[in-house]
């Protein structure tokens, strides 16, 4: 009895193991062999690389079927069209609303701190940019001309487009159309229970992503921009722990401390991967679960918020803009604070759930407000660690909007919410090896 009860608490706890061993593994390789070939060569790019990667790409794997299934499923399951409509509106003004007040509040502590230093403009600066995609291709973009090509390309605004149709057309075919939903309920199914193998992986992919971090970054790394870091650190910090909480409590009035502590995992999860797509299979367990949404909106809501909802990749634009603004000593007007927060939010439509894809658009950002490109070389040193960070914001916000949704369309189950044993998913599973084994 006590193991099965521990075994229900041991996702988490091994996570956290992996990520801390991981850690001190790589700062202790890092001081003991100081400019190590053979680390860098056998260690950090060799066995870290490899494990890390794999853990990645067993992550990414099922977010292509997971989001299309899902999707499917939940969309075939709102035979209204008036309701699909509505969700998408709540959903989408939910997602803009919570970006706005993120860029709000990142570009005001940034002008009260001021974290920029105009001695940092003699740095060298070679950062060379991609170019941004247009707000007009985004929306061009948005329908797919080949939908099994925007599978193979992982285009996720293009598979959730195609998804919402085709879940549509199945609801609206009569009995035929009930098969094919039951065939996608079954597959949901199937898929569900790969994310719950694919986790137990987590603690080893953590342990490898964290301690090839460390042997790559050093403390010296931060000297220069340590108060920009700081002041995007403390804004994540406080929209993910502060202005998210007070949302949920606001618009659902659920406990906000239920929802933190059954976050966790996904929080680890998008923090070590430092990509909402790679953690969108964990999200949904998670959102479904453990928190109690419906599957009908969690499959909409969460694949959509993955892809549009990037509020912590808004927040260091935010900041980001204004440092390098006070770096190169260029008074930006209140014309351009409010340039930057419509074009930061509409960035974040544009904004792909991958690592770093931020610098990019930030780059968008920077142009539309005459500001030097070249400024992002003095925060890319640090942006890894800030970037994993701003993505468990992002997740939780995708998360906070899917709850807040459910409850408001009446497809949320409150005593899953409050049950503190519901949806364990790493218990669930050892549970069923120990039968099998039996």
């Amino acid at each position: 009895m006590n193991a099965t009860k521990n075994s229900k608490f041991g996702l988490t706890g091994k996570i956290l193991l992996g990520m801390g061993t991981g850690i001190f593994l790589g700062l202790l390789l890092r001081n003991l062999f100081p400019a190590s070939e053979f680390i860098q060569e056998y260690i950090t790019d060799g066995l870290l690389h490899v494990v890390g990667t794999i853990f990645i790409s067993s992550l990414k794997m099922l977010v292509v079927p997971l989001v299309f299934i899902s999707l499917v499923c939940g969309t075939c399951s709102l035979s209204e069209p008036s309701k699909l409509g509505r969700l998408g509106g709540k959903t989408l003004a939910f997602y803009l609303f919570t970006t706005a007040i993120a860029l709000t509040i990142a570009i005001m502590a940034a002008i009260l701190v001021h974290p920029g230093n105009a001695s940092l403009a003699s740095e060298s600066m070679n950062y060379s940019a991609k170019e941004a995609p247009s707000l007009a291709s985004v929306l061009i973009n948005i329908v797919p001309s080949n939908p099994l090509k925007a599978m193979t390309d992982g285009n996720m605004l293009q598979i959730i487009i195609f998804a919402v149709i085709f879940g549509f057309a199945i609801a609206h075919i009569g009995d035929r159309g009930k098969r094919v939903a039951a065939l996608f309920d079954d597959l949901n199914e199937v898929i569900m229970r790969v994310v719950t193998l694919v986790m137990q992986l987590a603690p080893y992919g953590v342990f490898a992503l964290m301690a090839k971090l460390a042997l790559s970054l050093g403390t010296e790394t931060f000297s220069s921009v340590v108060q920009y870091f700081l002041v995007v650190l403390g804004v994540l910090l406080v929209h993910g722990f502060v202005v998210y909480p007070i949302l949920l409590k606001l618009f659902s009035g659920l406990s906000p401390f239920t929802f933190v502590r059954k976050m966790r995992d996904v929080q680890l999860f998008a923090f070590s991967t430092a990509s909402s797509n790679a953690t969108l299979p964990v999200t949904i367990e998670t959102a479904e679960h453990r928190l109690g949404a419906h599957n009908k909106i969690a499959s909409f809501t969460l694949p959509l918020g993955a892809t549009i909802n990037m509020d912590g990749t808004a927040i260091m634009q935010g900041v980001a803009t204004v440092f390098i603004a006070q770096v190169f000593g260029i008074e930006l007007t209140l014309t351009d604070y409010a340039t930057v927060v419509v074009t930061a939010t509409l960035a974040s439509i544009g904004t792909a759930g991958v690592p770093g894809v931020g610098l990019i658009m930030l780059a968008m950002v920077l142009n539309q407000v005459g500001l030097p490109v070249e400024g992002i070389a003095l925060i890319i040193g640090v942006d890894r660690l800030l970037d994993m960070v701003r993505t468990a914001v992002n997740v939780t916000g995708d998360t906070v909007a899917t709850v807040v949704i459910a409850k408001s369309e009446g497809e949320f189950d409150e005593q899953v919410f409050n049950d503190p044993k519901a949806g364990k998913t790493s218990g669930s599973f050892e549970q069923e090896v120990h039968k099998a084994g039996r």
